[in-house]
C-alpha cells in the first residue's frame, strides 16, 4: 500500500509540483480532441450494452454456484445463501477501454467450487447451452487459467478465484491482503489483476488526468507497434503502471505535460532498475513469492521490471526481451524528440502518433505461416503459436550472441484466399555499431528454426493439419495481403548524396574549426561546480538547489537533474547460484521437459565461404558447474543451456524434411523511425 506519511504518493518525492500553464491547457484540449477524432471513446449505447452484459453474467455465475452447492449435498438453505461474484479489471475497470474492446472479468467463488471440475466443467457446460454465448474457448492450462467467449456480442475473458470462504459476501473487498490466505497460486494470480487495477486508481493523484494520459499512451503504443505483452512488448497493465508512475512524479500536471514527461523520463531510464508505485510488501505468513532479484535467480534475467503494487509484488513485464527493449527505447527517444519539437511549435500531435512503417524499416524478415483444418483447431493452434513466438526471439538472440536483433510485429495478417491460416512477421537487422569480423554477416538459423518447430509441435492437443512454416523473406518480397487494400505503398526516393569532393571540403573545414576551438579554449576551461544535491531524512527524495551543466554544454534544469538521479539508481548485488537461464526455464514449461545435461550444441553458423556452403563445423559448447559469482544485476548473463527435445508428433518429423532456412545479411540498414 502507498506510504503517504510524507505527503506524496510513490516511493520518491515528486519531480515537480508545478501547475499547468495556459499553453498546457490549450495542448491538453487539442490532445483530447485528437483522441476523440481517432474514435477512442466508447459511445453511450456501447457503455449501456456492456453494463447489461456484466449484469447478465453475474446472474449466470450466481445460478451456477447454487447448482454446484446443491450437487455437493448442501441443504437448501445453504444453497440459497451460496454466492459467487463478478469483478472487472483491466482497461474496462481503469476507464480507458475503447469501442469493441473485450472485458476482463473475474469470478470469485467459495472453497467448495473447484476450478477444474466446477468452473471449467459445470459453468462451461452452462455457457455452451446459452444462445447468447458464442466462440466459447476454455484455456485451463494457461499460466492464468481463463475462459474466453462472446456474450451478447461482447468479448469476455473470465478468470476464476476459489477463496477459502464458505460463503462469498456481496460486499467483498478483494484489495485486503487477508483474502490471499490459504489460496493456491492460480487463485493468487487470478486475483492479482483486480487487486492491481484497484490499487493503481488509489495511487494516482488525479484519476481523470491519469485516464486521459493512459488512453493516449495506449493509442501511441499501438500506432508505433509496441503494444503486445505476448509479443515481448508491453500490454495494458504495463502501460498503466508506467503512466501512473509519471502521474506520481508530476501530480499537478495536465495530460499534455504528462505525455511529454513520460517520454523524457523513460527515454533515459536505466533498465533493469524497476519501476514501482509503492514499496514492495513481503508478508511471510501468507507464503507467496514476491519479486526480489536478490533472492530469486529467475528475477535477475528480466530486462524491464515494472512491478505491480499489490501483494504479492510481481514483474508485469516478464516477456520483454533484449530486442523488444531496444525497440521500445528507440520509440521512447523518438517520442521525446517529437515532444521537444512540439514545445517549439515545430510538430503536432499527428506527428507523435504516426504509424510505424514496419514493412519499410527492415530489409530482412522472418515469415511464420500457421494453418489448421478447421476454425476451432486454428483458434487453438493460433493461441499456442502466438504464446511461443517469444521463445523464437530469445533463441535468435541467444544463438547469434545478440548480433542479430529481432523486432516481432505485434499481431498477425490473414490471406483471404487461405482459410484457417495466418502469418506472423519479425523484422531482422544486424546489431548497430558493431565491428563485423569476417563471416559475421552470415547467420545460419536452420538449427534455431528446427528447434523451435520441434518445440511447438509438442503441443499436447496437437491434431493433424496443424502446421507451421518459417521462411526468410526480403522487403521487396513481402506478400501484398499485409498492406491495406492489398496495395504495396510506394517507397520514397532516396536522397541525393553530396559528392565526395564536397564531403572532403566540409570535413576539412570541420576539423579545422574543431582544432581552432580546442586551441583557443584550452586556457579558458571553466571549473563546473557540482549541484547542491541532498537526500531527505528517509533517503528517497532528491532536492536540487541550483542547475548543473550537462554534457552538451547547456545548463540542465532542476527537473533534468532530478530525472537523471531518478533514472540512474544503483543496482543490488546478487548471488548467481543456478545454471538455468530464462530460455531454458520457458522451454521447460508446459509439455516440454528439458533433460539435465551440461553438453549442448550451438546453432550459431560458421562463416560462409561465398558459395553458400558452410566453411566450418557447428560449434559444440560444454559447460561445467561453477561456484557462485558475485556481481551486480546489470552484469549478470544467462548461462548458455540448450535443451534436447524428446517425443515429437508425426508432423514434427515431416517438417524437418522441408527446405531449411539460411539468412545472409550483407548491407542491413538501421530501422527507420520518423522524427523531427
Amino acid at each position: 500500500m502507498a506510504n503517504q506519511t510524507n505527503g506524496h504518493l510513490g516511493v520518491t518525492e515528486p519531480i515537480s509540483l508545478s501547475g499547468p500553464t495556459e499553453t498546457d491547457v490549450m495542448r491538453t484540449q487539442e490532445l483530447e480532441t485528437f483522441l476523440a477524432d481517432a474514435g477512442l471513446y466508447p459511445s453511450h449505447d456501447d457503455a449501456v450494452s456492456r453494463e447489461e452484459v456484466l449484469g447478465r453474467l453475474d446472474q449466470v455465475v450466481k445460478s451456477w454456484i447454487r447448482r454446484v452447492s446443491r450437487s455437493k449435498g448442501y441443504n437448501e438453505q445453504f444453497v440459497q445463501e451460496a454466492n459467487a461474484k463478478i469483478f472487472t479489471f483491466g482497461s474496462y475497470r481503469l476507464g480507458v477501454h475503447g469501442p469493441g474492446a473485450d472485458i476482463d472479468t473475474l469470478c470469485v467463488g467459495p472453497r467448495h467450487a473447484t476450478r477444474e471440475e466446477d468452473f471449467f466443467g459445470v459453468l462451461h457446460s452452462m455457457l455452451a447451452e446459452m444462445p447468447e454465448v458464442a466462440e466459447l474457448h476454455p484455456v485451463p492450462d494457461a499460466h492464468v487459467p481463463v475462459m474466453k467467449f462472446k456474450f451478447m456480442g461482447v468479448s469476455i475473458d473470465l478468470l476464476y478465484a476459489k477463496l477459502a470462504l464458505l460463503v462469498v459476501p456481496e460486499d467483498l473487498d478483494i484489495t485486503q491482503n487477508s483474502i490471499l490466505e490459504n489460496v493456491d497460486e492460480q487463485t493468487a494470480r487470478s486475483l492479482n489483476g483486480c487487486r492491481v487495477t484497484d490499487l493503481i486508481l488509489r495511487l494516482v493523484p488525479n484519476i481523470q488526468n491519469f485516464r486521459t494520459t493512459l488512453r493516449c499512451m495506449r493509442y501511441w503504443a499501438k500506432r508505433r507497434c509496441v503494444y503486445s505483452n505476448v509479443s515481448g512488448f508491453l500490454g495494458g497493465i504495463n502501460w498503466a503502471l508506467l503512466v501512473a508512475r509519471i502521474c506520481q512524479l508530476y501530480p499537478n500536471a495536465l495530460p499534455s505535460t504528462l505525455v511529454s514527461r513520460f517520454f523524457k523520463v523513460f527515454a533515459h531510464w536505466r533498465w533493469p532498475n524497476p519501476v514501482m508505485l509503492c514499496q514492495i510488501e513481503d508478508i511471510p505468513s501468507l507464503g507467496h513469492t514476491v519479486w526480489d532479484p536478490r533472492r530469486y535467480y529467475r528475477d535477475r534475467f528480466q530486462h524491464m521490471p515494472i512491478i505491480t503494487p499489490a501483494y504479492p509484488a510481481m514483474n508485469s513485464s516478464f516477456n520483454v526481451s533484449t530486442s523488444t527493449l531496444r525497440v521500445m527505447t528507440e520509440e521512447f527517444q523518438r517520442g521525446d524528440e517529437v515532444c521537444k519539437a512540439m514545445e517549439e511549435n515545430k510538430a503536432d500531435w499527428k506527428t507523435l502518433f504516426e504509424q510505424y512503417p514496419f514493412f519499410e524499416s527492415y530489409k530482412h524478415y522472418l515469415q511464420i505461416d500457421i494453418m489448421a483444418e478447421n476454425e476451432d483447431d486454428f483458434r487453438q493452434w493460433h493461441g499456442w503459436i502466438e504464446s511461443r513466438l517469444r521463445i523464437l526471439t530469445l533463441k535468435i538472440e541467444k544463438y547469434t550472441y545478440n548480433m542479430l536483433q529481432v523486432h516481432p510485429f505485434p499481431g498477425d495478417f490473414c490471406d483471404k484466399a487461405k482459410p484457417h491460416s495466418c502469418s506472423f512477421f519479425m523484422g531482422l537487422q544486424k546489431k548497430q555499431g558493431s565491428q563485423p569480423n569476417e563471416g559475421e554477416n552470415h547467420f545460419d538459423m536452420r538449427g534455431t528454426v528446427e528447434e523451435f518447430k520441434q518445440l511447438v509441435h509438442m503441443y499436447t492437443t496437437w491434431k493433424p493439419g496443424m502446421e507451421i512454416h518459417i521462411t526468410h523473406v526480403k522487403r521487396k518480397d513481402i506478400p501484398r495481403f499485409v498492406f491495406p487494400g492489398g496495395v504495396r505503398p510506394q517507397r520514397p526516393a532516396r536522397p541525393v548524396r553530396p559528392s565526395r569532393s564536397k564531403l572532403s571540403d566540409a570535413a576539412t573545414a570541420m576539423v579545422g574549426n574543431v582544432a581552432s576551438a580546442s586551441a583557443n579554449g584550452s586556457s579558458e576551461k571553466k571549473q563546473i561546480q557540482p549541484p547542491d544535491l541532498h537526500l531527505n531524512a528517509n533517503g528517497d527524495g532528491l532536492r536540487v538547489s541550483e542547475p548543473d551543466v550537462g554534457s552538451s554544454g547547456i545548463k540542465d534544469t532542476a527537473e533534468d537533474i532530478a530525472i537523471k538521479k531518478l533514472t540512474g539508481g544503483s543496482l543490488p548485488e546478487v548471488e548467481v547460484s543456478d545454471e538455468l537461464d530464462e530460455l531454458h526455464y520457458l522451454e521447460s514449461l508446459g509439455s516440454v521437459k528439458a533433460p539435465e545435461t551440461t553438453a549442448t550444441t550451438s546453432a550459431v553458423a560458421a562463416p560462409s565461404d561465398g558459395n553458400g556452403e558452410e566453411a566450418g563445423e557447428v560449434q559444440n559448447q560444454i559447460f561445467s558447474k561453477s561456484s557462485p559469482l558475485k556481481r551486480k544485476a546489470s552484469e549478470l548473463e544467462a548461462v548458455e543451456l540448450v535443451p534436447t527435445f524428446y517425443g515429437a508428433n508425426p508432423s514434427a518429423s515431416e517438417n524437418t524434411q522441408r527446405k531449411t532456412l539460411k539468412l545472409k545479411l550483407t548491407t542491413v540498414t538501421k530501422a527507420t523511425t520518423q522524427s523531427t
